[in-house]
């Protein structure tokens, strides 16, 4: 074990996603490392949790994110493999809309540029093989067979197994209230007591606004809904879909797991900030997305039974900030994930090693610089 008494390398705030696995990347790198957690492991009340996560090759928000997702593929097999637990299933995915959406030909663009196995369906095809699915008769799709689909919750905890097998010490129910460099040093003060370490990585998920205050990136935590339905029929070989309509909206679902097919409304939520978020599910919203799947996937909305809430912490042009911070060079941040960053989980926690420990990565983030210009829109 480590010895704290010495004190710390690293200390890693919230060990969600991101933190769990910094945290694992900087123990097995033999550094001291403290993480630090407000709530329990693998909690339900940030943004990590809801038993299930896609991953996906050809990435629509940019193709830049490419290099870093197929590094994360390879990382989740190590992972599952450390671990143990079975944390990835791939099962495909159809990315479907009108000719020229954004997830259609995002989508393909990046597929073409990354030369990504994939198949382009026309709505008649797309009725033939997933007769499932209610195309209009301009939908189009792409089919990619790698897509699957990431438990959230055992991936947290297998992080921070491996972790804390690797000497880190992990501290639960203990939030991080303020944080200073000085002095070659940073000191992270907590209810608890105060601590200091060489380094300090910041995950803070939807926290980030109060931990980060001087980043330089406006950042909106909005809420989601995940929903849950027991669907009316079997459902073979049913991928994964995002499906966007006419108007930008888009709606995405998983497979049937024990039974149960969990769908919901990417963006669109309501502003909100982690400490006065509405947990609570409105009759409205159920009845919301019930309908809209009615006509698309009729067999999903069968019987209603459970929904979550979650929450997406948006930078302005949805993509991501990894970086050391730019006032403090003993500063590493990720934060900013826009409601698509688990997939990257392993990869992130690679990069923040890197930057944590030698301040570069051979990973390309430049996408990611808080100081880059932050134009609206993917």
């Amino acid at each position: 074990m480590v010895d704290s008494s010495m004190g710390y390398d690293v200390i890693v705030a919230g060990l969600g996603g991101m933190g769990s696995s910094a945290a694992y990347h900087l123990a097995r790198r033999g550094r001291r490392v403290l993480g630090l957690e407000r709530f329990g492991a693998a909690h339900d009340l940030g943004s990590s949790h809801g038993g299930s996560r896609i991953t996906r090759q050809a990435y629509f928000e940019h193709p830049d994110y490419v290099p870093m997702i197929l590094r994360s593929y390879e990382l989740w097999e190590q992972l599952q493999r450390d671990s143990g637990r079975d944390l990835l299933t791939i099962t495909g995915g159809l990315f479907m809309g009108p000719a020229g959406s954004l997830t259609v030909d995002g989508t393909r663009r990046t597929a073409e540029r990354w030369n990504l196995p994939h198949e382009m369906l026309d709505a008649q095809a797309i009725r033939r093989r997933f007769p499932q699915f209610r195309p209009a008769d301009d939908d189009v799709a792409l089919f990619e067979r790698l897509v699957g689909v990431l438990r959230p919750e055992a991936a947290v905890e297998a992080n921070l197994a491996l972790a804390g097998r690797h000497g880190a010490e992990l501290h639960f129910h203990e939030p991080v209230e303020a944080w200073t460099e000085a002095g070659g040093r940073v000191t992270v003060r907590t209810a608890n007591g105060t601590y200091e370490a060489d380094q300090l990585v910041i995950c803070p998920g939807a926290w980030a606004p109060q931990l980060l205050p001087d980043l330089g990136v406006p950042l909106v935590v909005e809420r989601q809904v995940q929903f849950w339905f027991q669907p009316t029929s079997h459902t073979p070989e049913m991928p994964i879909f995002i499906w966007e309509d006419p108007s930008g909206t888009q709606v995405y679902g998983f497979p049937p797991i024990d039974g149960e097919i969990k769908v919901a409304f990417f963006r669109g939520g309501d502003q909100t900030t982690p400490d006065t978020i509405d947990r609570g599910i409105r009759d409205e919203e159920v009845e919301r997305i019930a309908g809209y799947l009615s006509t698309r996937v009729p067999h999903i909305p069968g019987t209603f039974l459970r929904a979550k809430t979650c929450m997406y912490t948006n930078t302005p042009d949805t993509h991501f900030v990894i970086a050391r911070h730019p006032g403090h060079e003993r500063v590493t941040v990720a934060c900013g994930f826009s409601g698509h960053g688990f997939k990257f989980v392993p990869v992130v926690g690679e990069i923040l090693a890197d930057l944590a420990l030698g301040g570069a990565t051979d990973h390309p983030i430049a996408l990611f610089d808080p100081r880059r210009a932050l134009a609206t829109g993917p």
